[in-house]
C-alpha cells in the first residue's frame, strides 16, 4: 500500500506539477483533501523558513507526514530578488502577469540578466524534520515567450536551452527544473527509509 502525504498546498499548478513527478510513488494528497482551508502563513524572510513554517502547520494541526516547498526566482542583477516575494513581487494579489511585468521593467537596460529558481522542500515524518533544494541557472529575457507553465516561466530560459520553461512545455520542464530537483531527492530520501 502507498504512503499517504500531504502536499502543503493550495496550488493547483504545483499540485499538478508534483504529482506527475511523483506518478505512482505516494498517495499524495493536497490540502482540500484533508479539509485544510486555512490561510497558512508565510511570514518567513527565506524560502526554507516559510516551507518549513507550512509543513509544521499541517503537521501540528493534521497529524499527518506532510512536505511543503517554497519557490523563488533569485535575479543576480537585483541582488536575488524576488526572491522570497516572487509571487506577490508586485503586490499581495499573486498576479504573475503584473510580477513579470514589475521584472521585465527593473530589468530594462541592464544587460545582467542571470538568474535562477529555487525550490526548497521541508518534509515532516514522524516528527522528525528534513530539508531538500533545488535549483536551475537560467537567463530571463526582455519579452514573455510561450503558454504552458505558470508563475515566471514565460520570461526564464534554462541554461543549456533556447526556449523558455513556458515554450518547453511540462514534460520536459518536470524532468529539469528546480521543483523536480527538490522532489527526486525528497522521493530518494522517502524510498530509503521506508
Amino acid at each position: 500500500m502507498k504512503k499517504k502525504l500531504v502536499f502543503a498546498t493550495n496550488n493547483l499548478h504545483k499540485l499538478e506539477e508534483v504529482s506527475h513527478i511523483l506518478a505512482n510513488t505516494f498517495d499524495l494528497l493536497s490540502l482540500k483533501d484533508i479539509n485544510c482551508y486555512s490561510d497558512i502563513p508565510e511570514t518567513a524572510e527565506t524560502l526554507e523558513g516559510n516551507a518549513l513554517l507550512k509543513a509544521k502547520f499541517v503537521y501540528d494541526y493534521y497529524q499527518m507526514n506532510c512536505f511543503a516547498d517554497d519557490t523563488g526566482l533569485e535575479v543576480e542583477a537585483l541582488n536575488g530578488a524576488p526572491g522570497v516575494y516572487s509571487a506577490r513581487y508586485a503586490g499581495n494579489s499573486h498576479d504573475s502577469q503584473a510580477n513579470m511585468k514589475k521584472l521585465l521593467t527593473e530589468l530594462k537596460g541592464i544587460n545582467n540578466r542571470k538568474a535562477q529558481f529555487r525550490t526548497v522542500i521541508s518534509l515532516i515524518i514522524d516528527g522528525k524534520e528534513y530539508l531538500f533544494e533545488g535549483v536551475i541557472k537560467g537567463n530571463i529575457i526582455e519579452k514573455k515567450r510561450g503558454t504552458s507553465g505558470f508563475g515566471y516561466d514565460p520570461v526564464f530560459v534554462p541554461e543549456g536551452y533556447n526556449q523558455t520553461f513556458a515554450e518547453l512545455g511540462n514534460d520536459i520542464k518536470n524532468k529539469i527544473s528546480h521543483r523536480a530537483q527538490a522532489i527526486d531527492k525528497l522521493c530518494k530520501f522517502i524510498q530509503n527509509i521506508q
